[in-house]
This record gives structure tokens, sequence and C-alpha cells, in this order.
């Protein structure tokens, strides 16, 4: 096969890949209700007018537990400002082993469990952790990442979000 038909075809098949993993994952978001590890449910339609990360994170995954001090941080820094964050546990999370993680690194923020995997699909199908999301205040997707953030790109944009 010449090189420029096999070229081609690499570029097609990714271009189709791309198409179908965006298509999965809607601009639009999602309208789901969180019920975190203490009872309290937060529809994320209630935060709008406000910046929101999701976090969708695992006990088991090495780069979640490196990204907590990070959360912590931003939490800490920004949510006077109106800064909510979300932890989102994975389906396959024991849910035990999500509250004594989230009480032994005393966790300031909402953590929720998504014993269904209801939430993973409803922000694209979500399989890999960690996979952060950022929400401005107007209810628009400004970042998806999947694996650790960067810590000064996120102050950035959180700080861009609060300005207004």
């Amino acid at each position: 096969m010449p090189r420029f038909v096999l070229l081609a075809s690499l570029t097609l098949a990714l271009a189709v890949i791309s198409i179908n993993a965006m298509s999965r994952f809607s601009a639009r978001i999602p309208d789901v209700k969180f019920t975190t590890i203490t009872g309290k449910k937060i529809a994320l339609k209630d935060l709008r007018g406000k910046p929101v990360i999701v976090t969708f994170w695992a006990t088991d995954c090495p780069a979640c537990m490196k990204e907590i001090p990070h959360l912590v941080d931003l939490y800490a820094q920004y949510h006077k400002q109106g800064l909510e964050i979300i932890a989102v546990a994975m389906y396959y999370d024991p849910p035990n082993h999500v509250v004594t993680m989230t009480e032994n690194q005393q966790l300031p923020y909402d953590v929720a469990l998504d014993l269904t995997a209801e939430l993973a699909r409803a922000f694209g199908d979500v399989q890999l952790t960690p996979s952060t999301f950022l929400i401005s205040p107007e209810g628009s997707f400004v970042l998806k990442k999947t694996g650790p953030f960067d810590i000064a790109d996120m102050k950035s944009r959180i700080e861009l979000l609060l300005k207004g």
C-alpha cells in the first residue's frame, strides 16, 4: 500500500475516533444530582453562578491521591469567593474506603458516591481517573482533563471565572 494511502487511512481513522469520543462528551452540563457520603443532595444546576470543579477519582488511584492537596488548596483559596468542588468516587470504589480516606485526608469539599456509574455516564462515560471538569458560573465546560491537572493552569482559569 502506498505510503500516502496508509497515512490518509490513519488520519481518517483518528478523526472518526475523535468524533466518537467528543460525541460521548456533551458540551452541555448534565442535569445531575450528587449524593454525598454525608447524605447531602446537590443538584448541579443549583450551583449556577459559581465556578465548579467536578473530579472523578478512586482511592486506589495514585494520581488521584497526589491531586488531593491541590484540590484542598484550591478549595481553601477560592471557596469563600464562590468555588465549589465535588469529588465523585468511581462506582467500583468501595464506599467504606471512600469514607475512610475522606476522613483521614480531612477533605473540606463534598465527596459523592457514584454507585451505579450514572454520574460517570452523564459526564461522557468517564472511565479513567482522575478526570476533572471545570464548569463556568454560566454553566458551560471550561476544561475537561483526564489525568492530573496542572495546578497553575487551574488557578488561572478559576481566577478568570471569579472575575466574571
